[in-house]
């Protein structure tokens, strides 16, 4: 069915007349490019969920993208559970129409025969994780495109153990959802009596379970003032992230008040995504100005944060996903170990994207460290099969993604926030700052360097661009790059990696569309494209020994040279 087709299909169905007229305007205008964009694909589960620009028609979201893919989760619920009691969670951010969208979802598994407990306001994305397992949920929804522009929304379906959506289930959906045969089979029309408002309750336990994460109490009663700057970016990580700082201890907490006030159209930031320099700049300003030690920033669902930290001389400086990760896990171990809680089953999980020092910082330690593929439900599945088995002590990705214990199976920024103060106060008990500790760890295994380029291409004809060019990656990887010989490609969609004398080996993870070049210098490119953006993504991973503190900014900038040289010599600039 062509994108006109598709058009003319929803037009003649039964839906509200104002998307009518819409749609009416799109088949009038000359500009076709916005009716292809709009019609021609359906929205599908990612690796993040539904996620798209908010609009009229079948790649967009609206009333009827979110309705189907309710309405066929509601559909596969009843399937998978077909003898017991099925109820979900529901949540928002502080995205336009967010509240429409969830208010829509709460109404139609009401109408469906499913319990939902709905928070009465906007909530972060780890406390709807928290809240399934609270509830024992089957499901669960939240209403979000995480850090991406104001004019997206999106839907993350999770399942009964707190994660998002894995295979089958996330198949199985999409099924349900083709087989909706017209907007009639969507039950909108909500029953009052299976809807469950939650909130402050739910904050209270959710609070209490970071709390009870901490490791350090007597580091955070000496330093509970230290200064910190937090913001949310206008988003929810204003409703727990300062409530948590101050339920674990620390007195001197200051947010951003420009950006403390939920708003979907982020009128601060070009885009709220702590990732990006421009989305950190009042939280660093505002640090800069009161002289806080440690600054913090959330994305607008509080599952990612962005930090800025002292450096040697005493200069605040921004920090990676990564750096912050290899910190986070660093500490985590170290606390474990000092505290005597380390007996031999206990591990961590990074991602293949992510930075291999947190694999060598597991080998000191003797703890064993998983790889697993990008996004946090295959972490979230890890813990799953090794519950009972194995005790899980933290994990995370370069994308500012952590998650410390396993009571949510999500990445969580709230945790994140407490745990990285909490570092903070360690480190201060020690004489040390957080940048003396990052150094302490590149002195004792190596400094690591990590880059990346991420490449838009949107549209149907972005989309085949990106498939392309991992195609041609396929067709001719390189033999050698910035001159030094690839060693092993990792091919994680045939789920086989080549050495270079053309011997293949399995790789033991599910098939997924990325590309991995390790070469005999050490240094890790990876490709992949975005599961929940129009984008594919390059990383770059080198590494060298620093022998001595002296020597840091000359192996930092040897090393940012590589990258350069890698992407120079990939043509990727």
């Amino acid at each position: 069915m062509t994108p006109k087709e598709k058009a003319e299909s929803w037009l003649s169905s039964n839906i509200d007349n104002t998307t009518k007229e819409q749609i009416r305007g799109l088949l009038a205008s000359s500009n076709e490019d916005e009716l292809t964009e709009s019609f021609y694909k359906s929205l599908e589960f990612g690796t993040g969920g539904l996620r798209g620009i908010m609009g009229v028609g079948s790649n967009r979201m609206n009333k009827y993208t979110v309705g189907m893919a309710t309405q066929g989760l509601a559909n596969h619920l009843k399937k998978a559970f077909p003898s017991e009691e099925i109820s979900v969670a529901v949540s928002h951010d502080s995205r336009n129409n967010s509240r429409y969208f969830a208010e829509t979802v709460t109404n139609i598994f009401s109408a469906n025969g499913i319990k939902v407990y709905f928070f009465e306001a906007l909530r972060p994305t780890p406390e709807l994780s928290f809240a399934i397992r609270h509830f024992g949920c089957k499901s669960g929804v939240m209403l979000t495109a995480s850090h991406n522009p104001k004019e997206y929304n999106g839907y993350k379906a999770y399942w009964d153990d707190g994660a998002q959506v894995m295979p089958p289930h996330d198949q199985s959906i999409i099924d349900e959802v083709n087989a909706i045969a017209s907007f009639d089979d969507i039950k909108f029309a909500k029953n009052e009596a299976n809807i469950q408002m939650i909130g402050q309750e739910v904050d209270e336990l959710y609070l209490k379970t970071i709390v009870d994460l901490g490791l350090s109490p007597e580091s955070v009663t000496a330093n509970h003032d230290i200064k910190i700057v937090y913001s949310s970016i206008h988003g929810t990580g204003t409703t727990m992230v300062p409530a948590a700082l101050r339920r674990i201890g620390f007195t001197n907490v200051t947010e951003v008040a420009e950006q403390a006030e939920p708003d979907g159209d982020f009128p601060t930031v070009v885009y709220p995504n702590p990732e990006e320099a421009e989305a950190m700049k009042m939280a660093f300003a505002k640090a800069n100005e009161i002289g806080a030690d440690l600054a913090m920033a959330t994305d607008p669902d509080a599952d990612r944060v962005g930090i800025a930290i002292r450096n040697a001389v005493g200069e605040l400086q921004l920090v990676s996903g990564n750096q912050t990760g290899v910190m986070i896990i660093h500490y985590l171990l170290t606390r474990w170990k000092e505290s005597g809680m380390l007996t031999g089953t206990e591990f961590v999980i990074n991602t293949i994207v992510t930075t291999d020092l947190i694999d060598r910082i597991a080998e000191s330690f003797e703890v064993e460290n998983s790889n697993t593929l990008t996004g946090f439900k295959h972490i979230a599945k890890l813990i799953r099969e090794f519950e009972g088995k194995k005790k899980f002590i933290g994990g995370g990705e370069e994308s500012y993604g952590y998650m410390i214990g396993d009571k949510v199976r999500d990445k969580d920024a709230v945790a994140s926030c407490v745990i990285i103060a909490e570092m903070a106060a360690y480190a201060k008990s020690k004489g040390m700052s957080l940048y003396d500790t990052l150094i302490d760890i590149y002195l004792e295994h190596g400094l690591y360097k990590e880059s990346l380029i991420s490449i838009t291409k949107k549209g149907m004809s972005g989309a085949e661009e990106i498939q392309q060019m991992m195609a041609a990656l396929r067709a001719n990887p390189p033999k050698a790059i910035n001159g030094s010989k690839v060693k092993i490609m990792h091919d994680y969609a045939s789920s086989l990696s080549t050495m270079s004398d053309g011997t293949t080996t399995p790789i033991d993870l599910p098939s997924s569309n990325v590309l991995q070049f390790l070469t005999e210098d050490g240094s890790k490119i990876s490709a992949r494209p975005s599961g929940t953006e129009p984008k594919i993504k390059f990383y770059f991973s080198v590494n060298a020994p620093l022998g001595k503190v002296e020597d840091f900014d000359k192996v930092n900038a040897e090393l940012a040279n590589r990258i350069e040289g890698i992407i120079n010599d990939m043509n990727l600039r």
